[in-house]
C-alpha cells in the first residue's frame, strides 16, 4: 500500500468551497486562499505568504540553498518538485505534448509556458509600468528594476545581485582568485 492508497476521513470542511481536510490546521491554512491573509513575511525582501512552509521554501531564494540533488548528474534544486521534474530529463520522458506544434515536455508547467509562444498570451503584468510577460519568473526579475531589490548576495565579498545568474557569473571571479 502506498501513500496515495491511504485516505483519511476528511472531517474538516471549508465553508466557502466545500473542500475537505483530515487535519484542522490544513483547513486553517486553506482558508487563507479565500481571505487573502498572508501572515508569514520574509525578513529579507518583505514578500508575504499564506503558509509557513511556503515562506521556508522561499527563503532558499535568498540563501541559495539547494538541498535536493539529482543522483544521476549532481544538479541541485531548492525544491523537491523541481528535482522530480528534472529527473525526467535523464529518462527522456516527455508526456506533455503541445497540440499546436507537437513539441514535448517533461512537465505540464513547461508545456503551459510554451503554449504562450503560440497564443501570444502575456498574463503577468508589471503593476508599476504595465509591461507584460509570458512567464511569471520574467515578471519577478523585471520588478527588481523598479524596486532595486538584489536578493542574491556573494558570500565572499557581500556584493548583491538582482538575478541568481549574475551572482553565479560573479562567483567565478572569486573562484579564479583561489587557484
Amino acid at each position: 500500500m502506498n501513500k496515495r492508497d491511504f485516505t483519511r476521513e476528511k472531517t474538516f470542511v471549508c465553508d466557502t468551497c466545500g473542500k475537505g481536510f483530515a487535519n484542522v490546521n490544513h483547513l486553517k491554512g486553506h482558508i487563507r486562499v479565500h481571505t487573502g491573509e498572508k501572515p508569514f513575511v520574509c525578513d529579507t525582501c518583505g514578500k508575504a505568504f499564506a503558509r509557513q512552509g511556503t515562506l521556508n521554501r522561499h527563503d532558499r531564494v535568498h540563501t541559495g540553498e539547494t538541498p535536493f540533488v539529482c543522483d544521476t548528474c549532481g544538479r541541485a534544486f531548492s525544491q523537491r518538485i523541481n528535482l522530480k521534474s528534472h529527473s525526467k530529463v535523464h529518462t527522456n520522458e516527455k508526456p506533455f505534448v503541445c497540440a499546436t506544434c507537437g513539441k514535448a515536455f517533461s512537465c505540464p508547467t513547461n508545456l503551459k509556458a510554451h503554449v504562450r509562444v503560440h497564443t501570444g498570451e502575456k498574463p503577468f503584468v508589471c503593476e508599476t509600468c504595465g509591461r507584460a510577460f509570458s512567464q511569471e519568473v520574467s515578471l519577478t526579475r523585471h520588478v527588481r528594476v523598479h524596486t532595486g531589490e538584489k536578493p542574491f548576495a556573494c558570500e565572499t565579498c557581500g556584493r548583491a545581485f538582482a538575478a541568481l545568474r549574475e551572482l553565479k557569473r560573479h562567483a567565478k571571479i572569486h573562484a579564479g582568485e583561489k587557484t
